[in-house]
């Protein structure tokens, strides 16, 4: 048996990062491990460039109950390179910088269409075990920071609800997840874990982070396993 913390992911639009480029930022079916650890550690108060070795070596399983639908956005950029050498202070500057370089020939903002995926009606629960679990709790339950699922746009739809519980293993952990009402009767069907178990597969994501001021990230392997998680139905958490 061991300690777990375990809490509930809801929200109406999330993003759950992916390998990205200037044109499209993709978001996965459910959230990788950069995601999880940047909401625990902006509930804690720390920053980017603060220290994250506590949280980085906390074990981490995510059930998986609904991955929401796909939405894509297409997110207009404008850039002025013309005014970058000037050192503007805002973008009101910027931009009068450039049109200053459209009069004079020179040529002013330019711009172009992103892609940004999210994912709507989405529903995870997370556990995790490690050193300073009843900390990482009360941060929860009182965050430093506002916290969202991926991005600021993605608010989340109810508290985190987190809690201590002793199982012997992650799935069995989360069938003591409170889930919102409207959830209520909610089935995971499969469980994303660090956990070195028997049966499933193994997926390999670009989600441990290394370097968090470079957003540089180093493959992790997961196991995915087909699972029965029933919150409040005991004894339904079978891998």
């Amino acid at each position: 048996m061991r300690d777990h913390l375990i809490f509930t992911l809801a929200a109406t639009l999330g993003s759950m990062g992916e390998l990205a480029g200037h044109a499209r930022r993709g978001s996965w079916s459910w959230p990788g491990r950069s995601s999880v650890l940047g909401l625990c550690a902006a509930a804690m108060g720390i920053r980017r460039e603060n220290d994250f070795s506590a949280l980085d070596r906390l074990g981490m399983a995510v059930a998986i109950f609904a991955e929401g639908d796909p939405l894509r956005d297409y997110h207009t950029v404008q850039s002025v390179p013309s005014a970058a050498a000037r050192r503007p202070q805002s973008r009101g500057e910027a931009l009068r910088l450039a049109r200053q370089s459209v009069r004079l020939g020179k040529g002013g903002a330019e711009t172009s269409i992103t892609l940004r995926d999210y994912r709507v009606g989405t529903l995870y629960g997370v556990a995790l075990w490690g050193n300073g679990l009843a900390v990482l709790r009360e941060a929860l339950l009182r965050p430093a920071f506002t916290l969202y699922l991926g991005r600021k746009s993605c608010p989340l739809s109810v508290p985190l609800a987190p809690k201590i519980v002793a199982a012997s293993d992650a799935a069995t952990a989360l069938t003591r997840l409170s889930l919102p009402p409207w959830q209520r009767g909610a089935r995971a069907h499969a469980i994303a874990t660090e956990e070195d178990l028997p049966g499933g597969r193994v997926e390999t994501r670009q989600d441990r982070p290394i370097d968090r001021i470079a957003w540089h990230f180093a493959p992790r392997t997961v196991k995915i396993l087909p699972c029965e998680i029933a919150p409040g139905v005991a004894g339904e958490a079978a891998a």
